[in-house]
């Protein structure tokens, strides 16, 4: 008998799991994550991109009746899944997955969200489809490999983010397993998103989590409407993923340990509104910031992880930043930030900070390097050194293996809903707790929204 293929083992996974088997703090790490990723995108609601975007009429509107967080218009259920997704990746604060280098969440909360809202499923239906995102996107991103995906200009987020809104919106459609299979080569075949934005200074990163909601959640419509996906899109000898997104990878992390190991509970929670790979930097800069006088400092010497380097500290735009979207993306800007403010928030990107003598002045005396050791570490590991050298030969050194939110470093719960909080605030004015009580106590809910 033909051993089943990765797919297929987690298209039984997603089909077969309920509410009741799914362990208790996972059901509260589910809950948590949604409020985390929508407190997100409501701070990101008066984004004048993703306003733009939907002022452009690409979003039928009328007869819509989908919502965006933050928002009172009403759109299409594709629209909603878009603008929502936008939204979520707009501030870089979204959650991340080290072991895949994925931010499922927004893609897979946008399209899980809209779709039970559409639909009209329970709270529960909606958390358990969210377990099912969640252990879909960050096992194939572990499938593929973290480097050598990354390597060859792959976003993630968006390669593999696709896989999971079709798992979470095939669960939420109540589709047969043959019909997730389905949905999952369907999402495949769509796999898309590439780190050629960074270079060119452009703002369509969010356009990544946005395409990969729709087609998520378009793939599961198609697969109950009778449309038939690739069951092998992972290991075809032609046109297999594998081997076309990465040095070969290893199908068997898409179904190792389903329902034992639950990748949900393996998330990093982002303190600074930037790159995760700056974080070990800031982290590194916020230490040492006592310690020295910026006007003697002479040189910031920083070794990290060979990724980190190649996305944060090589394009133009992360050498010498000019806009708020490049700062992001920047460590020397996040360093110099750390530095001069004692911290990076928000506040620190506005288009007016960005530009800054002083900033600009400092970030320039920043010099990244890959280090072979943090190399080697990577992606279990998220790390960097810092070696700040002063005009009279003084040198200050400090090392971390992993930022703070990691696993490792995690956040409070108190410090979680202190940020869900001043997020919410932007679109929630007056309803912050209500908003967080609704999300906290989705479980007991009869239908998803506020």
């Amino acid at each position: 008998m033909m051993e089943k293929s990765s797919i297929r083992k987690l298209a039984e996974f997603i089909h077969d799991l309920t509410w009741e088997q799914i362990p208790l703090n996972v059901q509260e790490a589910a809950a948590l994550r949604v409020l985390d990723l929508v407190s997100v995108a409501a701070g990101a609601s008066s984004d004048p991109l993703v306003h733009q975007v939907a002022a452009s009429g690409i979003f039928q509107e009328e007869g819509g009746r989908s919502s965006v967080w933050g928002w009172k218009e009403t759109y299409s259920l594709p629209g909603a899944v878009m603008l929502n997704a936008m939204l979520a990746h707009t501030l870089e604060l979204d959650d991340v997955h080290p072991a895949s280098k994925t931010h499922g969440s927004a893609s897979l909360i946008p399209a899980a969200w809209s779709c039970a809202e559409y639909l009209g499923s329970t709270g529960k239906e909606f958390l358990t489809a969210v377990v099912c995102g969640y252990e879909t996107v960050n096992r194939i991103g572990m499938a593929f490999g973290v480097s050598s995906h990354r390597n060859r200009g792959w976003h993630a987020t968006a390669t593999c983010g696709v896989f999971g809104c079709a798992a979470a919106c095939g669960k939420l459609l109540n589709l047969d397993v043959d019909q997730i299979v389905s949905a999952l080569g369907m999402a495949g075949t769509q796999s898309s998103g590439v780190w050629a934005f960074l270079g060119d200074r452009c703002n369509c990163k969010i356009l990544h989590t946005g395409r990969a909601a729709v087609n998520g959640l378009e793939a599961a419509f198609l697969a109950r409407a009778g449309m038939t996906g690739p069951e092998h899109i992972l290991e075809a000898e032609d046109g297999g993923l594998l081997r076309a997104m990465s040095d070969g990878g290893d199908g068997d992390k898409v179904s190792e340990g389903l329902g034992t190991v639950w990748e949900i509970l393996n998330m990093d929670r982002k303190p600074y509104p930037c790159c995760r790979s700056t974080h070990c930097a800031v982290d590194c800069a916020l230490g040492l910031r006592d310690k020295v006088d910026l006007e003697h400092v002479v040189k910031i010497r920083i070794q990290t992880y060979l990724v980190g380097y190649k996305q944060c500290a090589v394009s133009e735009c992360c050498l010498h930043p000019r806009t708020p979207q490049d700062a992001r993306f920047s460590t020397p800007y996040a360093v110099a930030a750390a530095l001069i403010f004692g911290k990076v928030t928000m506040e620190e990107f506005t288009p007016e900070v960005v530009v800054s003598p002083g900033l600009q002045t400092l970030l320039e005396k920043v010099e990244v390097e890959p280090g072979e050791a943090f190399t080697a570490l990577y992606p279990q590991h998220w790390g960097c050194s810092m070696r700040i050298v002063m005009e009279d030969g003084t040198a200050y050194e400090t090392q971390i293996q992993d930022p703070s939110g990691s696993t490792q470093r995690p956040m409070t719960r108190e410090q979680a809903m202190n940020n869900a909080r001043e997020l919410l605030r932007t679109a929630y004015a007056g309803r912050e707790e209500e908003v967080i009580g609704n999300i906290l106590n989705m479980k007991e809910r009869d239908r998803v929204g506020f």
